[in-house]
């Protein structure tokens, strides 16, 4: 028997995709409707693949919208036109894989889990033997379950299995081919928690220094843990709305390269360390003043309620931004016990809604670039760019407006022995929010401006501008 006539059988989670279609089945029907976390515990009762049926039978899944690995999918290619027969062999639900097959269009038949029978290493291993006999197939693989296929199998294709597993599979068959694994590198890692976002969380210290009290170690000390606190629970968030968000970041121009949208850091990751990272960060909150464990729980629960659909929702999406900027602040007056200024907030409130407009204009500019009409996952139309650019510009304006009254305002004696000098502030500000809608109708904006300014030189410039004024008047 030659090589072309002994069917290529083919794994589905790790191998053929660098995911798992359990986990992604999983995370869309929390998305669709949080509730069936409860139903979860008694499907699993019955049975895995009882869950894998529950599961796929309420949720739809795009084959298109998976991170397929394309090295290993080239050469399945090559195979099938050597004319070998394909078949696509996992324990993923007969629904979920039929979707994964009629995308990739190279299989001549699927042997999956039924709802009944989860089709997984020993059972797999028979039901492949029942079918093409034993040492009748080639099996690829990915992982150590793979194992007890392998010795049934005529050869094996070690895919994403590392030098470790290729020496086990060559303990108990011949390995025909190997792929090389993603390495999950730190990177990759702080990539997923989005740590450069921390930056954003410095915002929590905007209240230490308008009360001047930067001198003060131990309000510091409580503004550092708050930062800390806000740092992680941030990452929790993202981590989760990365894993929601799937098939929207894979069809996004930059978004597609993030971890889990790209298949470069497991599922399984996320929803360990999100729950973990939010323990944390709940556990350093009761270090502080209680008052500042609810603005994290608020940031928390507020935060979710964008993930799951606020986001969806026009203009809402934007408004709830904005807040999640502006809590930051509160949140720092809550750690620290500062009072906070009306004029602050009110400032804060104008500034981060044009700053999250920005954010929604550069998407909505870039999908304009592309030729789309509609940003995924968003209520938004490319059309609408015209409008938002009035909005956020109109926001930005009023911030300086507010700012020019708070400077024109009697409680600014009571910081500054040269409150005229201040008055420098507002065409600093006003030559930076004019500078950031520049750049963002050039299509020059990243996603989110606060990151974007942290890295533009520019804007560091003016940022020193601003300190240096505040100083001399002070």
């Amino acid at each position: 028997m030659t090589q072309r006539d002994v069917p290529l059988c083919v794994d589905l989670d790790g191998t053929l995709i660098h995911s798992d279609l359990l986990l992604e089945s999983f995370l869309l029907l929390i998305k669709r409707n949080p509730l069936y976390l409860l139903l979860v515990p008694l499907w699993l009762l019955g049975g895995k693949a009882r869950l894998k049926r529950e599961i796929a039978s309420r949720v739809t899944l795009n084959g298109a919208a998976l991170p397929y690995a394309a090295p290993f999918l080239d050469w399945l290619r090559v195979q099938k036109r050597a004319g070998r027969a394909l078949w696509l062999v996992t324990a993923s639900d007969s629904r979920l894989a039929q979707a994964v097959a009629d995308h990739v269009g190279l299989f001549d038949g699927v042997l999956s889990s039924d709802g009944q029978t989860n089709l997984s290493g020993r059972n797999k291993a028979a039901e492949l033997v029942k079918r093409f006999g034993e040492k009748g197939f080639d099996y690829c693989g990915n992982e150590a379950v793979d194992l007890k296929v392998w010795p049934q199998a005529r050869a094996a294709v070690v895919v994403h299995g590392g030098k470790a597993l290729e020496s086990r599979a060559r303990a108990v068959t011949q390995v025909a081919a190997t792929f090389a694994p993603q390495p999950t590198t730190l990177r990759v890692v702080t990539k997923a928690l989005r740590v450069h976002q921390w930056a954003k969380n410095a915002l929590i210290f905007v209240p230490v220094a308008a009360a001047h009290v930067l001198g003060d170690t131990a309000v510091l000390l409580d503004a550092l843990i708050a930062f800390v606190a806000f740092s992680l629970c941030a990452s929790s968030v993202y981590l989760l709305n990365d894993m929601l968000d799937l098939e929207s970041d894979r069809q996004h121009h930059s978004k597609c390269r993030r971890p889990f949208a790209a298949g470069t850091l497991s599922l399984l990751f996320g929803l360990i360390a999100a729950p973990l990272l939010l323990l944390v960060a709940f556990g350093l909150a009761l270090l502080l003043p209680v008052k500042f464990l609810g603005v994290l729980v608020a940031y928390y629960v507020v935060t979710l309620a964008y993930s799951f659909l606020l986001k969806r929702l026009v203009m809402i999406d934007v408004l709830t931004l904005a807040g999640l900027y502006t809590v930051r602040i509160v949140a720092g007056a809550a750690a620290t016990d500062i009072p906070l200024s009306f004029w602050l907030l009110m400032f804060a409130i104008f500034i981060f809604l044009s700053l999250a407009i920005v954010k929604r204009y550069a998407e909505l500019h870039a999908m304009r670039v592309q030729g789309k009409d509609k940003a995924s996952g968003r209520g938004y139309q490319v059309d609408d760019i015209h409008l938002l650019q009035s909005l956020g510009t109109a926001s930005g304006y009023l911030s300086i407006l507010v700012l020019a009254l708070y400077v024109n305002s009697p409680d600014i004696a009571r910081l500054y022995t040269q409150p005229k000098l201040v008055w420098l502030l507002v065409p600093v500000m006003l030559y930076w929010i004019s500078r950031i809608w520049m750049e963002t109708y050039r299509g020059r904006m990243d996603d989110d401006p606060l990151v974007y300014a942290l890295k533009d030189r520019t804007s560091l410039a003016t940022g020193v501008a601003a300190a240096v004024v505040l100083w001399a008047a002070t």
